[in-house]
């Protein structure tokens, strides 16, 4: 468990911790040599434009957050806090009986390293929002497995799960 929690302050910092960078002009009455011209650049994707990389690490964030009640054994605050498109779709009588089954198997919690994550403004099935899918390497005492979970971020500004699966 101390893991998860030293885990949950490290993405936490990472998020008030990211990078600044100034934009550096050159004098006004300064000449510009021809040479120093830069070429246009194609538009920021994605994966490399600097606010999805933030929506990126605050959806990490909540993943994270959201597996630590599930390594609690907190089942229905999971369900409560998770995204208004997952407990449409799974309803609560469903989850409570089927989340410890599956979490049963795995035994203790061990440690956990998010390996990739994804920021995506589409998702199959979903209707179009902010999407974060992270993959854990997740280690429990009778196995280790990838945990994959994906946030959305509602209408509030908050970033929930509204995806859950194993591999």
């Amino acid at each position: 468990m101390k893991f998860s929690i030293y885990l949950l302050a490290a993405m936490a910092g990472a998020l008030w911790a990211a990078p600044v960078a100034a934009q550096l002009k050159p004098p006004r009455n300064a000449a510009v040599p021809a040479q120093a011209a830069k070429p246009a650049q194609p538009p920021a994707s994605a994966a490399t434009d600097p606010a999805n990389a933030d929506k990126e690490a605050a959806g990490k964030l909540a993943a994270a957050g959201w597996l630590v009640l599930l390594d609690r054994r907190d089942w229905g605050r999971a369900w409560e806090t998770s995204s208004n498109l997952f407990r449409g779709s799974v309803p609560l009588p469903t989850w409570m009986d089927g989340i410890p089954k599956v979490r049963e198997s795995f035994g203790a919690f061990v440690e956990r390293t998010p390996a990739e994550s994804a920021y995506k403004t589409t998702l199959a099935g979903r209707p179009d929002g902010e999407y974060v899918t992270v993959i854990f390497l997740s280690k429990f005492a009778n196995r280790e497995l990838q945990e994959v979970v994906t946030t959305v971020r509602d209408a509030d500004g908050k970033w929930r799960v509204t995806g859950y699966s194993t591999r």
